[in-house]
């Protein structure tokens, strides 16, 4: 039950389905005690809505969640170390102590009990003000929110207001929060929004292959490596796409942030001859077509000698025909 309680609190604590369309940082911090199989603290970094880190004290180790994250990370250590320092060091002291002042404030002494930080900031990209908050949860609800232009916290529910003269009374810790959240993170959420924006706004091409399990199987078409997700996959006979005999799959997401998705063609009834006039057309929204001509020497297999693989790669300046490659050699084992 308590892990329930657990999950509803990251619920009570989410954010409005606009913040996602704003350019924003979000920082979800958590402790337990008590509970079973989770970290006693971990925390959560979202741009814009979407993850882009994650760490917590059982790991004790930062786990970018995005390629821009990773490559961002790689390039600024400074910031990498900072943020270890307090998944690591600082921040489980932090809320460790702001734990037990609630605990001893509700005269609690064991039992499951967690504590939430959430720390969020955004830009309004018509008027460019900056909107931010920081507040606490407890044990499944509301606890306190701090009040940045007064310096003083707001009790969330009537419980809190047991609360909320110990911590105002702590000014050099409410100082530090409000110094963080008005100084430090603008600059970081135009710094990483920057970076995700350039990063989602890129164009990858696919690598291209043709796989077949046995000799009666479907031809599978199957594309991986394209980015972003607006993509169609299809059959064709000459210049007509092909709906009979056809099985689409679902697009799926890489690892590396990047889709893939494929589509089946019932050869069993098509003649050798005619082979060659079916093609396998990929294409990125508004940009060119891809072909893949289906043909026996191209066609990778489970049960002898595979084809080449059918690369776009050529076509894409930044691309790399061994990546490539060593996406489909895991695909294609996937499918066996």
């Amino acid at each position: 039950r308590k892990s329930l309680d657990f999950l509803l609190l990251l619920a009570l604590m989410s954010l409005p389905d606009s913040s996602a369309v704003q350019p924003s940082l979000t920082i979800y911090y958590s402790l337990s005690s008590g509970l079973p199989n989770i970290p006693e603290f971990f925390a959560s970094v979202e741009v814009s809505g979407l993850e882009a880190g994650y760490c917590d004290t059982t790991k004790k180790k930062v786990e970018p969640k995005t390629n821009w994250a990773k490559t961002f990370l790689d390039h600024h250590q400074e910031q990498l170390d900072w943020y270890t320092a307090e998944c690591v060091e600082r921040f489980p002291a932090y809320m460790k102590y702001w734990m037990y002042n609630v605990k001893e404030i509700y005269n609690q002494t064991g039992g499951v009990h967690v504590i939430q930080k959430l720390d969020h900031c955004e830009l309004d990209s018509e008027t460019g003000e900056i909107s931010a908050f920081s507040k606490f949860g407890y044990d499944g609800e509301d606890l306190l929110e701090l009040d940045l232009k007064t310096l003083h916290w707001t009790a969330l529910t009537p419980k809190a207001l047991a609360v909320k003269p110990r911590w105002d009374s702590d000014e050099h810790r409410t100082l530090r929060i409000s110094l963080y959240i008005t100084k430090v993170f603008p600059e970081r959420m135009k710094q990483y929004s920057a970076i995700m924006k350039e990063h989602l706004e890129r164009t990858e091409l696919p690598s291209v292959s043709l796989l077949q399990k046995t000799p009666s199987s479907p031809v599978s078409c199957h594309a991986t490596g394209f980015y972003p997700d607006r993509a169609t996959l299809s059959w064709r006979k000459g210049e007509e796409e092909l709906h009979e005999d056809v099985d689409h799959g679902e697009m799926l997401l890489n690892p590396d942030g990047t889709f893939q998705m494929s589509v089946d063609l019932n050869v069993s009834s098509v003649p050798p001859e005619d082979w060659s006039s079916y093609k396998c057309v990929f294409q990125l929204s508004g940009g060119k077509e891809i072909t893949t001509t289906l043909d026996k020497n191209q066609i990778r297999t489970n049960w002898g000698e595979t084809g080449d693989t059918c690369s776009a790669q050529s076509l894409d300046p930044g691309g790399s025909a061994a990546a490539g490659g060593r996406r489909h050699s895991v695909l294609h084992q996937d499918k066996e």
